[in-house]
């Protein structure tokens, strides 16, 4: 089923809270800290995550989000690169570039979504 999206002025407005949002969890990276995060993520977030290759990992309810995005900030000698965030409405595209410890990256984007203020869900997706 195709879902179609049309901003208006509520969504606008929505636009501008997701925008926040996502500035404020892309800066737990950024700053690899993630104190913001339990404030930033909803009881029923769920997060489909890039490995294990093909399908990635899904991991449900705020604990185990925030308990991975935390963990994900605070590795050692890594590091990430926000390319670009695009937002429309309630959701979200992430586009980035992770620098691992080795010294190798890869590029991948986040596909996320906000209700009431909080994030719901994301899903996230590798090149290569």
């Amino acid at each position: 089923m195709t879902q179609e999206l049309v901003m208006d002025i509520a969504a606008n407005d929505l636009s501008h809270q997701t925008a926040e949002i996502m500035r404020r969890f892309n800066d737990v990276f950024q700053r690899h800290d993630p104190t913001a995060l339990a404030e930033l993520v909803a009881e029923d977030c769920v997060i489909e995550n890039t490995v294990p290759a093909p399908d990635g990992a899904r991991h449900a309810g705020k604990a185990a989000c925030v308990g991975l995005w935390s963990a994900i900030a605070t590795q050692p000698g890594t590091s990430f690169d926000i390319e670009e965030t695009f937002v429309a409405g309630e959701r979200a595209t992430i586009r980035w570039r992770y620098f691992m410890a080795d010294g190798n990256s890869l590029r991948g984007v986040n596909l996320m979504r906000v209700a009431g203020g909080r994030i719901v869900e994301a899903m996230g997706y590798v090149k290569g």
